[in-house]
């Protein structure tokens, strides 16, 4: 199995995105200390992957420096639809504030996975090809394939498999469960799971209030179960 970016899909070309795998990150706000732990396994094996970014960092020029790391932006619409306007009075200057951050992103995942058809037009007008909102669990048995929105100008690429999903379904740790007999295989993984090698959701929950504190996150992660950061190194080492 092949490892590849998002940007790299040819929607009517099959051999693009079928039998591959997409690894995708979304960074959530991570601290540099978390982020780059994930960057870490990345660079380790050589594969290609794509970070979803959401802020600001001296760790996008280490991304920008290999070739075999997309880029892409993690938008968050929430604060605009409650009223507060720090990334933006309106759906286009959220997205331009974000593509400020990444200008050379071509692909976009919202935070919460938030659409409509007038964020998917922004989307377009600020030069964004492909969309990953959409979150169809694996065991829902669909072959998932890309396809294209209305204004022919967009990708959608839907995901079958996230880290936080994981734990909630309770779904078995063994990746091959999630690759096997598919065809686009698009995973979603968060930073700060994989550095605490998240086995259930009460240890992120525990951890929530010192996400910006390295010492206290190190103290809680998961030394004893299979967790995120195990799935997602068995996952390379089976396809690579």
């Amino acid at each position: 199995m092949i490892f590849e970016n998002i940007k790299n899909i040819i929607i009517n070309k099959q051999t693009s995105w079928k039998n591959k795998i997409f690894l995708t990150f979304d960074a959530d706000w991570a601290c540099d200390e978390v982020l780059s732990y994930s960057i870490d396994i990345v660079e380790k094996y050589g594969i290609k992957a794509t970070f979803f970014m959401t802020h600001k960092t001296p760790l996008l020029k280490r991304l920008q420096a290999n070739p075999k790391i997309e880029i892409g932006i993690h938008p968050n619409f929430n604060f605009l639809l409650n009223g507060d306007f720090r990334y933006g009075k309106n759906i286009n200057q959220v997205v331009a504030y974000y593509k400020k951050i990444c200008p050379q992103a071509l692909s976009v995942r919202s935070h919460s996975m938030t659409q409509s058809s007038k964020i998917l037009d922004a989307f377009t007008s600020y030069g964004l090809k492909f969309e990953c909102n959409h979150f169809i669990p694996f065991d829902a048995n669909i072959n998932l394939k890309p396809w294209m929105f209305w204004n022919a100008k967009l990708a959608k690429i839907p995901y079958f498999w996230e880290d936080d999903a994981h734990c909630h379904y309770g779904w078995k740790w063994d990746p091959i469960e999630y690759y096997r007999n598919r065809y686009l295989k698009v995973l979603d993984f968060h930073p700060i799971h994989v550095y605490l090698n998240t086995e259930n959701m009460a240890r992120y929950y525990k951890s929530m209030e010192v996400l910006s504190d390295v010492s206290a996150l190190y103290r809680n992660v998961n030394r004893r179960k299979f967790g995120i950061r195990d799935f997602l190194t068995k996952l390379i080492e089976d396809n690579i």
